[in-house]
């Protein structure tokens, strides 16, 4: 087919390498940005998880199926989910991603959200819509894109699920999450959230999406937000936590 003799000729003039350790990816997965070797090195999250926050809880204190961090703070969302640890592969691809503007990584790493929603049968299909967590006006100038959009946009296509952009919205500035300590990132975040059209969530299903879930502030701030406007439930899936 044309398609794949014109394929063939870019990997011919530009050899596909992994992303993360740079050697050259052959045969069937060379457009794939991980060598096999790199990708059997993601830490992948096994069950049993926190009913809340999606954290797994393997050898953990728990009660009632929630770890200690959801025994003491009360989130606004109904329930979280994660499929990969945020550190190693996943961390240095999410990296890239966001930071080293790699936008072309977001199919990659839907795919991995997508196989953790099949193997533990998520029950997303049920949500009336997916909705990325915004990022604020200067921070998206800055990015020139939106990490939490792009994961969106790709499961929205992939599950068939509408995609609501635009209506949740950040109305401040705030400063980086990631600079903050856990009760500062509260403190950050706070009323930074507002819906532009707050019927149209109304006894909604809300799939909120992120990339990471660290502390569970913005997530927990966001799905407030849509919660005062009238949202049923809501529930988050990231990447990574």
């Amino acid at each position: 087919m044309p398609g794949g003799i014109i394929q063939a000729f870019i990997d011919i003039l530009y050899p596909p390498y992994c992303l993360i350790c740079h050697t050259r990816i052959r045969g069937a997965k060379a457009r794939e940005p991980l060598c096999v070797k790199c990708r059997e090195k993601i830490n992948t999250l096994t069950a049993p998880f926190c009913v809340k926050c999606g954290r797994g809880v393997a050898g953990a204190y728990t009660r009632e199926g929630k770890c200690a961090l959801c025994l003491k703070q009360n989130f606004n969302f109904d329930r979280a989910w994660a499929g990969y640890a945020y550190d190693g592969v996943i961390k240095e691809m999410l990296h890239y991603f966001k930071y080293n503007h790699k936008v072309s990584l977001g199919s990659a790493l839907a795919r991995l959200m997508l196989d953790f929603i099949g193997e533990y049968r998520l029950p997303v299909g049920s949500c009336d819509y997916i909705v990325p967590i915004p990022l604020s006006p200067a921070r998206l100038r800055e990015r020139e894109f939106n990490q939490a959009y792009v994961l969106a946009a790709a499961l929205s296509n992939h599950l068939k699920l509408k995609l609501l952009d635009n209506n949740l919205k950040r109305v401040r500035n705030t400063k980086s999450q990631a600079d903050l300590d856990r009760i500062a990132r509260w403190k950050n975040i706070q009323g930074a959230f507002k819906l532009k059209s707050p019927n149209l969530v109304k006894d909604k299903t809300i799939l909120l999406i992120d990339d990471v879930l660290t502390t569970g502030a913005t997530a927990s701030e966001a799905a407030g937000a849509l919660k005062n406007a009238g949202a049923g439930s809501v529930y988050v899936l990231t990447l990574a936590n």
